[in-house]
């Protein structure tokens, strides 16, 4: 199978066009489209018209299905979660702050996967930074501060009870089933820099929101260099905007980005269907 890829123009990102994901793929074109992804970090399809079977098939080229610790799936899909937010929603914007998902965990996983069904006209788009990038260009003085560190990685602020989406939401207020736990609470011990486990480049991994701490520094000495490190990675110059359509299919490493939602379409319901692989 053919298809041609057309890069963003930004900090990362490409479009992939060509292919009809409601069809199986051949071993040739997967490896090609999983060189694409890993050179360009965040892929999309657009033009795409694929049902919970194709979506499960396509995410499954890449590695097996990791689940969701604290999102609540589809009743009928174990390995799908459904992101909707109703026109009249007043909710905070899910997922709207920096991170790269579920570095709290022992094995992150590999790739997200978003299928967009249905898209408000305006709003909405998801912002990546190429974490490769942020770390090739970092000032000398800052790297030194940052190398051989171990970040301390935790869900609490999100997801424990007293968390950004804990006890204080109530049932039924939002779109989707947050399932909020004591094992939030949980500390992961990750590098600050990491090599990437397919390509070998190192990049930077994980920011202040799931990072709560340095391995070795008091909670003063963690947030000053935590907060440094946060101004210089998430700057404009390495980052790609994604701009939503319906039909639209997006796939991202979470090992060398990190990303954020986005609002601005009040008034509008938007449902995306996930998958995460390991």
């Amino acid at each position: 199978m053919t298809f041609t890829v057309s890069v963003s123009g930004q900090a990362c990102g490409a479009s992939i066009e060509g292919l009809d994901l409601s069809q199986p793929l051949d071993s040739t074109t997967i490896e090609q489209i999983r060189a694409a992804w890993l050179e360009h970090h965040v892929v999309c399809f657009p033009d795409q018209s694929i049902s919970d079977d194709d979506l499960e098939r396509f995410s499954q080229y890449f590695g097996e299905f990791a689940g969701d610790p604290y999102i609540a799936s589809l009743k009928d899909r174990k390995n799908i979660i459904q992101l909707r937010r109703t026109a009249d929603e007043q909710t905070p914007i899910f997922a709207d702050a920096w991170h790269t998902d579920w570095s709290f965990g022992e094995k992150p996983p590999a790739a997200t996967i978003l299928y967009g069904i249905t898209i408000p006209p305006q709003g909405g788009h998801t912002s990546f930074i190429n974490q490769h990038k942020a770390l090739t260009t970092i000032p000398e003085n800052l790297l030194k501060r940052i190398r051989n560190k171990v970040a301390l990685h935790s869900a609490q602020k999100a997801y424990a009870p007293d968390g950004a989406y804990g006890d204080q939401e109530k049932d039924g207020d939002r779109g989707f089933t947050i399932n909020c736990s004591d094992s939030a609470y949980a500390v992961q011990p990750h590098p600050l820099i990491r090599r990437h486990p397919e390509t070998g480049e190192e990049c930077l991994y994980g920011c202040l929101g799931y990072i709560i701490g340095i391995e070795g520094m008091n909670d003063e000495e963690s947030m000053t260099l935590l907060s440094d490190l946060y101004l210089w990675q998430t700057r404009e110059e390495f980052q790609y905007q994604h701009q939503w359509k319906a039909g639209m299919l997006v796939m991202w490493d979470n090992r060398s980005l990190l990303h954020k939602a986005n609002g601005g379409y009040q008034g509008h319901e938007r449902i995306l269907h996930r998958t995460v692989v390991g």
